[in-house]
């Protein structure tokens, strides 16, 4: 049971219920952290804004997924990192991705830098050194790479946080954290 009520989508209307019949519509549910944030369509609004603009911007939909996962676990999030790695699936992305993103890291050189620079980014709150953001140029991300990466993290952090608040259940198949980082 969670510390802040999930608002039943059938018992709403107007805005709301047009927001919730998006996500059903999408995702074929409604998701514990979204009938949580529900309580402000505000801040649910602002979320799904916030993710839809994202959603068009240079980076891949699978990295961001990887960026979503390298942060819930980071954080400790179970409820967003069993949603993310759902999604990754959906995204096609291997096993072995879905698994290494979870450490910030990949295969891939420059997916393993994205992830890399997004836990940096997170744990010092953008703060991060000109060494940081020289190697992410290097491995071949542009300043909006650069910004896009930092907007997914952060809302990432913000649905991590939303979770915490309210004990949030997962709602997909569940991913256990494995420790949270120092």
């Amino acid at each position: 049971m969670t510390r802040i009520p999930m608002i039943d989508p059938a018992e709403t209307s107007g805005r709301l219920r047009a927001l919730l019949d998006g996500v059903r519509a999408k995702r074929g549910r409604v998701p514990a952290m979204v009938r949580v944030l529900a309580n402000t369509p505000a801040a649910l609004s602002g979320y799904f804004s916030f993710h839809a603009a994202l959603g068009n911007g240079v980076l891949e939909p699978g990295l961001r997924e990887q960026i979503a996962i390298a942060v819930a676990e980071a954080n400790g999030c179970d409820t967003c990192l069993a949603a993310h790695t759902a999604f990754g699936r959906e995204e096609g992305l291997p096993e072995a991705e879905l698994d290494a993103a979870r450490d910030a890291g990949s295969a891939d050189p420059a997916t393993h830098a994205a992830l890399r620079f997004a836990i940096a980014v997170m744990r010092a709150v953008g703060h991060v050194s000109d060494a940081q953001l020289a190697e992410i140029r290097a491995a071949g991300f542009d300043d909006a790479a650069i910004l896009e990466i930092t907007a997914i993290v952060f809302v990432n952090v913000f649905t991590n946080a939303v979770n915490h608040l309210a004990g949030t259940v997962p709602d997909y198949p569940t991913v256990p954290v494995r420790a949270l980082a120092p």
